[in-house]
């Protein structure tokens, strides 16, 4: 009967329609697929789609459904978060190309949501590639813990009697330490999860240290030189310390967050650079600046200039003397690219995995501002990546983050809409508006 059991709670379902069963079917599972929208989403994809977010151990909630008076589009979402009652993302793939997603702001931030929803849309030629690539997005950036309700296994949907067999199976399962098991296969997960986001980002940063070190070996400065003097030797010899903690710091790495203080470090003795070449030609001293918006590599900026990114609105950003040379010529700055899954991208279009990188270039809240309507500026503007007493803000989430629930919290009815909030205008299809006018802060655009 255990075989039997554990058989059943493998096979996703496709459970029986109507928003009150599609509640209780994400109440046990973060994936549910109404069976008039199976051809949307098979059982395997399902099951596939599951397990990613259950390794994940994000409360990240997803539903296939069918465009039906059932489903009205203006409370959805609103409806389904009420209904399942715990804080977390909620995406729903509605009818042959309808999709939107909304989040608790103690989750995800408004801003994070819309950009990921129209990623999503704009990457996806069915309802697989879509959903996979809005939940691969969502659980690097989703904040919290899957809800305990799901356990350890469970499908897609399922009825009633299903429910029952996989809730005893999982107390069977769970005697004698089975919640100690899930914790530390979580803890893995999640230790697996930073690795491989340190891996990716130790490429970035030993371009970096390296270029720094060239430049010092490139630099034709002696300190026992009669010309030179005791400033010009105190910017050579912090320029050096910079260099030699960046590399320190980088091999002590642990986690992605520790990048933050290398390219701290490096950001310093690039300024000691430039104050040097200062001293040693006359020329006034350097402004203390951010990098080069386009490249960090490029040295502290000289000048604000106005650009936008690709599909981007025009913004201020600060420019080394070359990039701002040629933006003002059109042509193009010299971004720096980073590699993704997609190949190449500019660093700002590359995801929330480069957040520390940037974080110790630009601190302070800079960055975000900057990045308005980019994958990485708001990831930037999260909690996420907020600095103990200052650096950067709680963005649009404010204050009171750790309060009240979390993420995979049970909350029930008792949250506030204007809290719950995300979408996209739509890209096309003209799906109506999402959010109505009843609703508050909830909402955000159209399916």
């Amino acid at each position: 009967m255990l075989l039997a059991v554990l058989a059943l709670a493998a096979s996703p379902a496709h459970a029986a329609g109507g928003l009150d069963a599609v509640a209780e079917g994400l109440k046990k599972s973060p994936v549910y697929v109404d069976p008039r929208a199976s051809s949307q989403l098979s059982s395997a994809d399902a099951a596939a789609l599951e397990k990613k977010i259950k390794d994940a151990n994000k409360p990240v909630f997803v539903a296939v459904l069918p465009d039906s008076p059932e489903y009205p589009r203006a409370t959805l979402l609103r409806l389904l978060r009420t209904k399942v009652g715990v804080t977390g993302v909620y995406a729903v793939h509605l009818g042959d190309k309808g999709f939107n997603a909304a989040a608790d702001a103690k989750v995800m931030s408004r801003s994070t949501v819309s950009n990921i929803v129209l990623d999503a849309k704009s990457s996806a030629s069915d309802a697989k590639t879509e959903l996979n690539t809005f939940v691969d997005q969502a659980d690097q950036v989703a904040k919290g813990h899957a809800p305990s309700s799901w356990g350890d296994s469970g499908g897609s949907g399922g009825s009633g009697a299903a429910a029952g067999a996989i809730a005893a199976g999982v107390i069977v399962l769970g005697a004698g330490g089975g919640g100690y098991v899930l914790y530390r296969r979580a803890k893995k997960k999640k230790a697996e999860r930073e690795r491989a986001a340190l891996d990716q980002l130790r490429t970035v940063v030993d371009e970096d240290i390296t270029a720094f070190g060239e430049e010092l070996e490139r630099l034709d400065f002696s300190p026992a030189d009669p010309s030179a003097t005791d400033a010009m030797r105190g910017d050579y010899t912090h320029a050096l310390d910079a260099y030699d903690r960046a590399k320190s710091l980088m091999a002590a790495a642990a986690k992605p967050d520790d990048v933050r203080p290398v390219t701290e470090a490096l950001e310093d003795g690039r300024f000691s650079l430039a104050t040097l070449a200062a001293r040693r030609t006359g020329a006034p001293l350097p402004e203390r600046r951010v990098p080069c918006f386009f490249d960090p590599r490029h040295g502290p900026s000289v000048r604000d200039v106005e650009w936008a990114p690709a599909g981007g609105a025009v913004r201020s950003v600060p420019a080394c003397a070359a990039d701002a040379s040629r933006i003002a010529d059109g042509a193009e700055p010299m971004t720096r690219h980073v590699q993704t899954a997609y190949g190449p991208q500019p660093y700002w279009d590359a995801g929330p995995a480069y957040a520390p990188w940037a974080g110790g270039y630009f601190g302070g809240g800079m960055l975000p501002g900057l990045l308005i309507g980019t994958m990485l500026g708001s990831a930037l503007s999260t909690p996420a990546y907020a600095y103990d007493g200052g650096g950067f803000g709680g963005g649009e989430m404010g204050g009171g983050f750790d309060s009240g629930p979390q993420g995979g919290d049970f909350s029930g009815a008792d949250f506030n809409p204007g809290d719950f909030s995300g979408g996209f205008g739509d890209t096309g299809g003209g799906f109506g508006d999402f959010g109505g006018g009843d609703s508050g802060g909830f909402g955000g655009g159209d399916w």
